[in-house]
């Protein structure tokens, strides 16, 4: 037992070692950058020249409320002093400063833009589901979700809860141009609310340039394809008969269809194909998926 409380001991007196060369540094640095001499800072900040020079020698310990002095007068959070990833550059604190004050909306603006240099950290935590309806999508992202411990979302639900009505009376009330603005504007309350979650779209959002040109932006996406027979065969069995009903012509338009947004569905960074697969082996398709390209990794690489 002794000996283990001596390492604990030697391990906090190494660590606090660190810390204390690091913090010196990282003054040092600050003060270089401002281009401030140490009797500047001294007088900016109260705290002696004597007493900033063992500072940045990494000798002895400073109080903290010293050392806040000392990071206010080189225009600094504290933490920034003591973290090791956080820039010292007076342009970035100032501007991580705007960003913390500004309102949700011009936040969301930014990310878009920076987006663009770093799209793989904008996806990083969101995993979408495309493709057309009767794939698998709502099946295999509420499981995802479940085994995950994440949210699945369907889209078509957000849109109707923002309604306060069924998505048919949604299209009857406000047609097709209505549906898809509404489409767009849930896209961006979910991709706002959510750091992490697993999202399911209706299959025609692909064709909406501005919406998916988003989705791809700030979500992983997955293709969940099937063939033209399992995807109607499916739509019958959950109750829906219309895409056959009075229409020989239905399975051909869909092939026509889904040959039409095939190039659409296969921007996706992956697929996953559910046809004549058991929805446990599918299942385990898209687990696999999302592990191999690390979806759901907070610096997941760029795939695409």
């Amino acid at each position: 037992m002794t000996v283990t409380l001596d390492q604990t001991q030697a391990n906090d007196e190494d660590s606090g070692i660190r810390m204390i060369r690091r913090l010196a540094a990282r003054v040092a640095e600050a003060r270089r950058l401002r281009g401030l001499p140490r009797r500047v800072l001294s007088e900016m900040s109260g705290v002696s020249p004597r007493y900033l020079a063992q500072l940045e020698a990494g000798e002895g310990n400073i109080s903290v409320l010293l050392l806040q002095r000392v990071a206010d007068a080189l225009d600094l959070r504290i933490e920034a002093l003591l973290a090791e990833d956080i820039p010292l550059d007076h342009d970035v604190q100032r501007v991580a400063a705007l960003f913390r004050q500004a309102p949700a909306p011009v936040q969301q603006e930014v990310r878009g833009m920076l987006a663009e240099q770093n799209p793989a950290v904008m996806r990083s935590g969101r995993i979408c589901l495309i493709g057309l309806r009767g794939a698998g999508k709502s099946t295999l992202g509420q499981m995802a979700g479940a085994a995950l411990d994440i949210p699945f979302v369907e889209l078509n639900r957000e849109i109707e809860d923002a309604a306060g009505m069924p998505l048919a009376e949604v299209m009857a009330f406000y047609g097709e141009p209505g549906y898809r603005r509404m489409e767009a504007e849930a896209l961006e309350r979910v991709s706002t609310r959510h750091d992490r979650v697993i999202l399911a779209v209706a299959g025609g959002i692909v064709a909406e340039e501005k919406t998916y040109a988003h989705l791809l932006q700030r979500f992983h996406t997955v293709w969940i394809k099937t063939s033209p027979a399992e995807h109607m065969q499916r739509v019958r069995a959950q109750g829906d008969y219309r895409p056959m009903q009075g229409n020989p012509a239905a399975m051909a338009q869909l092939k026509e269809l889904l040959k039409a947004r095939t190039p659409l569905y296969a921007q996706a960074e992956a697929q996953v194909n559910t046809a004549n697969r058991a929805v446990r082996s599918s299942f385990n398709d898209l687990m696999a998926v999302v592990a191999k390209n690390r979806f759901l990794d907070a610096a997941s690489h760029d795939q695409r």
